[in-house]
């Protein structure tokens, strides 16, 4: 017998956290925008950004290369897609 927890009809609610509008830095909103955004959408305009300039590594696709209006927020030439989250997120207030 399934729990309603377990149940997978369940549907999760999204963590609040993630889904509370951030201000983006002024190195940020020339990509995302200057208005709030939650950290979700920001994740989506950047990966949005990356596939349109063609910013992802040929080699090995989980590594982004930095053009010039993302290496101010990286602070290097190539990260990791893991890594990128954790970059952005000290963008944000």
């Amino acid at each position: 017998m399934a729990t309603a927890k377990n149940s997978p009809a369940t549907k999760r609610k999204p963590n609040a956290a993630f889904m509370k509008p951030m201000t983006p830095s002024s190195e940020l909103a020339a990509i995302v925008g200057d208005q709030p955004l939650p950290r979700t959408e920001v994740t989506k305009k950047l990966w949005e950004y990356i596939k349109a300039n063609d910013l992802q590594d040929p080699a090995n696709r989980r590594n982004i290369n930095a053009d010039a209006k993302l290496k101010p927020i990286f602070g290097k030439k190539q990260v990791t897609m893991f890594e990128m989250t954790k970059l952005v997120s000290g963008h944000l207030s």
